[in-house]
This record gives structure tokens, C-alpha cells and sequence, in this order.
């Protein structure tokens, strides 16, 4: 039975990372505002998390920087301070956030079940979200959105870009050409795809008529990454490593035509911008991390490494389960990741043939 009849006042969202996960997260707030267009909506995110979707139409959001420390958790709790909610929506299961969550009053704390709370959430919350059929973070997500009644659950998404980020995007595509972005690095090492895996793919590509552009942040290890694919490629593609905000890098993917990532969250920003996306999995299931629209399009050896790992067929393993190699990720092959792309390009209508 759904916990509310009609429209709540006030919703208290409480999801502070990842980019992926937030993402995620937009699409359960969209579809609470589709529904009930009058309620208020306060989402609690991290700051960096903020920078991509701190702009969101009709959500009031509040940047919590983890940085502080006890500091920011009091900043939080002295913008609240003196508000109430219908709901807390608590969908992270995370320590920091349970803790964060002792200064939100509300009259139900919706957190996760027993499967899949972690950290002691249950603690922490009042009304617990039953776990929904599919294995997919989003599902999880929008199993909230449904307690609290919502009818449609389709998952769409509008990440609001300004002009200025929107032509700062067009200014480095060339239009006569397709384009694919490659974003190499993901926050956990162990997820990252190799250096020549990349190269070959980026020339490949290149080959095939596109334009290629290698994305992600300014850190050492992204910057070492870019210059060893670069080094290796005959055909040179352009890096923004280090060039873009999280803003610029929304208006990117939603003018380009195909995305390559390991598990992070390009893949899931390429989601909701509805481009199609090559996303390389080996350490977590697909069919749980995988970019939502594009599960069929990944490139994935997660299953075979981990029934080789277990001796047992996936079906009978945990839905969390984690395949703990880090050399995991070298098992997929160039050509795996080039026989994708031949079939998502031809699918599209992008393919050409060889110079």
C-alpha cells in the first residue's frame, strides 16, 4: 500500500554520490515531480555532485561537502533547521549519510530492506523500501518513488545545460563527422580498461570516419592515461582531460553520437542524455551497474570471470557480488570492444567504410 493518497507538502531527498548514482537519482525525483508537480523537493548531495545537477528545475538542492568534516554536517543541519518533511527518501546506505540524516526531521524515513541496507541504515529510518525484481541500481532507486505512490516509473531524464556550456560543446565537434567520446578512467583504478585497448578502439574509430575525443578530469592518473593512449594511436585523437566541468562534459555527450566508459559516470550521463554507450564491465554485474538504456551494448566478462572465480553459475551467486581481480578488466580484448562498435555504429547508421 502506498504511503500517501495525494500530493505530499515537502520531500526530503537524501543521496550524496556518486555522479552515476545520482543520475540515477534524477530520474526518481523527475518522476515524483511528473506526478506531484507541486510538491517541494530538497535533495542533500555532495558537492561535486552538485556542480552537474545542483540546477535541477523545482529541487532545492544542498551541497554537502564530506571535506568539512563535522562542519558540513552542520551546515546542513542549520539550512534545515526548523523544517519538517512528509518524507525523507534516505537512498544511500551509507554511514556519512545516516549521520547526516539525524538532523532532517521527517515523519517517515524511507530507507532500504534488509537486503540490500548496509552500514546499519535500518537504524536510521522508520519504513523500509522493498527490494524491487530487478537487480539494477535505478530499479532500487525507483522502488522509493513507488512506496510513496507514484504510477509511472519510467525512468526520463532533463539535466538542464546553459547556452554557454551547450556551445562551448559545439565549438569542439566537427560537425561533418560522427563523434565518440572516450572517458578512460573511472574514480576506482581497478575499473580502468587498458592503455591499448583504448588506442586501438580510438583508431578504429577513426578509421571509420569519426571524430574521437578523450574526456575526463584533471588528475595525474587521467592525464597519464590520455598521453599513454595518445602515444600509441596512429591516428591522434583530441584530449579535454582536464578540460571540462562536469556541466560542459553533459553538453558534450548530449552532442555526440556514441560514448565508450568503463563503470563511471559518463556511462550514465550518456544515459540520460539518450546516447548510446559502450560501457566495459569485469568486476561488477551489468545487469546491476550497467549504463540503464544501453545494458544490451556493453562489453562484459564479468559473468564468465566470476563463475571461473566461484565454481558456480552466476544465478546462484549474490546480487552484490564482486568480482575482487585487479587485472579483471585486461581480459577484455580490443576486438571485443571494435565488434561492439561495428554493431552499434552499423544499428545507428554511422559506420563507413575503412579509408
Amino acid at each position: 500500500m502506498s504511503l500517501f493518497s495525494h500530493a505530499p507538502e515537502s520531500i526530503c531527498i537524501l543521496r550524496l554520490s556518486a555522479i552515476g548514482d545520482c543520475v540515477h537519482t534524477v530520474a526518481v525525483v523527475q518522476a515524483i515531480q511528473r506526478q506531484w508537480p507541486h510538491t517541494r523537493i530538497t535533495w542533500i548531495m555532495g558537492k561535486v555532485e552538485a556542480m552537474l545537477l545542483g540546477d535541477l528545475p523545482g529541487v532545492e538542492v544542498i551541497p554537502f561537502d564530506k571535506k568539512l568534516g563535522w562542519r558540513g554536517y552542520r551546515q546542513v543541519w542549520r539550512h534545515l533547521k526548523g523544517r519538517r518533511f512528509d518524507a525523507l527518501l534516505h537512498m544511500q546506505s551509507a554511514l556519512r549519510a545516516s549521520l547526516l540524516s539525524l538532523g532532517i526531521r521527517a515523519t517517515h524515513k524511507l530507507g532500504f530492506d534488509a537486503q540490500r541496507a548496509g552500514d546499519g541504515q535500518r537504524w536510521f529510518t522508520n519504513h523500509a523500501v522493498p527490494s524491487p525484481a530487478s537487480p539494477h541500481v535505478l530499479d532500487g532507486l525507483m522502488a522509493f518513488a513507488a512506496e510513496l505512490g507514484i504510477s509511472d516509473l519510467e525512468a526520463h531524464w532533463q539535466i538542464p545545460t546553459s547556452a554557454a556550456d551547450d556551445a562551448w560543446a559545439s565549438a569542439h565537434l566537427d560537425n561533418a563527422r560522427p563523434t565518440l567520446v572516450i572517458a578512460p578512467a573511472a574514480s576506482k583504478a581497478y575499473k580502468n580498461w587498458t592503455v591499448a585497448g583504448y588506442a586501438a578502439l580510438a583508431d578504429h574509430a577513426a578509421t571509420r570516419g569519426f571524430q574521437v575525443l578523450l574526456c575526463g578530469g584533471p588528475t595525474p592518473l587521467e592525464r597519464q592515461m590520455a598521453s599513454e593512449i595518445m602515444a600509441l594511436c596512429q591516428k591522434k585523437p583530441e584530449s579535454l582531460i582536464g578540460q571540462t566541468s562536469l556541466k560542459q562534459l553533459m553538453a558534450l555527450i548530449k552532442q555526440v553520437q556514441l560514448v565508450l566508459a568503463p563503470d563511471t559516470g559518463p556511462t550514465h550521463m550518456a544515459t540520460a542524455a539518450g546516447v548510446p554507450v559502450i560501457g566495459l564491465y569485469a568486476h561488477h554485474n551489468p545487469e546491476r551497474t550497467g549504463p540503464y538504456r544501453c545494458r544490451h551494448c556493453v562489453v562484459s566478462v564479468y559473468q564468465q570471470l566470476m563463475e571461473a572465480h566461484t565454481g558456480r553459475p552466476l544465478a546462484e551467486l549474490p546480487w552484490r557480488s564482486r568480482l575482487k581481480d585487479p587485472d579483471a578488466m585486461q581480459q577484455i580484448t580490443p576486438q571485443q570492444v571494435i565488434d561492439q562498435f561495428n554493431a552499434i555504429t552499423q544499428a545507428h547508421g554511422l559506420l563507413k567504410d575503412p579509408e
